[in-house]
């Protein structure tokens, strides 16, 4: 059998998108089939960088092209972006059943099962970038979501709170509102794809959701008055409305939790 370890590792530094794509799956049918074991012969390295294609050019958020959805230009900008969220998306998964040792090996079957499903969802996005002329690699992009995953790379519990919890579930408020946008210019088959990708999303962050609150209960910890904490102590992003209540809801956001969103947006709007 192989050692998950060093496979997930390997996966993780492929640079070819749909190569990465591929061993993603792989991955996750070698775990169904027996053949992965959680172990590696070393311990995890820092991954400043991930393996990625020479394309798209890197910049600061602020400088990524504006996407205008008045043109077809447009349309495949946003679209591009959509992409290069789920290629990261691969790229955090795998990183969180390579890095985080010792947990149980439901732990690894849950972020193997989403790295696959965020490749499945990458090249949707890419094949419909065909469609529309493009391809990955043509815009610019930005990081964001990596660097996270660097500043939470030495706990397993902070990963899961600004990952999954913070930023994946950003994804679960804005998609009904680029789905209607997507709508609205007549690209049918965007909208299709985005409610796949919906569907998946609310299951990952539920996945997010379980492993941070099984952490903090190892811990002794509150998870609300932690995440907070955790909020100010690692400059992320501020929580905003609109919230998705109901797809919070679904993926395991507790009563107590989507009250205090309901505060913050009171507070945001009054």
């Amino acid at each position: 059998m192989n050692t998950l370890f060093d496979a997930a590792f390997a996966c993780l530094m492929v640079q070819q998108a749909d190569a990465k794509a591929k061993c993603a799956a792989s991955l996750w049918q070698q775990w169904q089939d027996g053949k992965l074991v959680p172990e590696g012969k070393s311990p995890p390295q820092t991954v400043a960088v991930p393996g990625h294609p020479d394309k798209p050019q890197m910049v600061a958020p602020g400088k990524v092209e504006r996407r205008r959805l008045a043109t077809l230009h447009g349309q495949a900008a946003l679209i591009h972006a959509l992409a290069h969220i789920e290629f990261n998306a691969i790229n955090l998964a795998l990183d969180a059943a390579y890095r985080f040792r010792g947990m149980p090996q439901d732990f690894y079957r849950d972020w193997l099962q989403v790295a696959a499903e965020e490749a499945f969802h990458f090249m949707l996005l890419r094949d419909h970038l065909h469609t529309l002329g493009y391809d990955y690699g043509d815009f610019t992009a930005h990081n964001g979501l990596w660097e996270m995953a660097v500043k939470t790379a030495h706990d397993p519990m902070i990963r899961m709170a600004l990952v999954p919890r913070l930023l994946e579930a950003r994804g679960l408020d804005v998609t009904p509102g680029i789905s209607a946008r997507l709508a609205s210019c007549g690209d049918q088959r965007a909208v299709e794809i985005l409610a796949i990708i919906q569907r998946d999303e609310v299951g990952h962050v539920s996945i997010g959701n379980r492993w941070y609150g099984y952490l903090c209960r190892q811990r002794g910890l509150d998870p609300i008055i932690t995440f907070r904490s955790l909020l100010a102590e690692y400059d992320a992003p501020a929580l905003r409305p609109p919230f998705n209540m109901a797809a919070r809801a679904q993926a395991g956001f507790n009563p107590d939790e989507l009250g205090m969103l309901e505060d913050i947006a009171r507070k945001i709007t009054d």
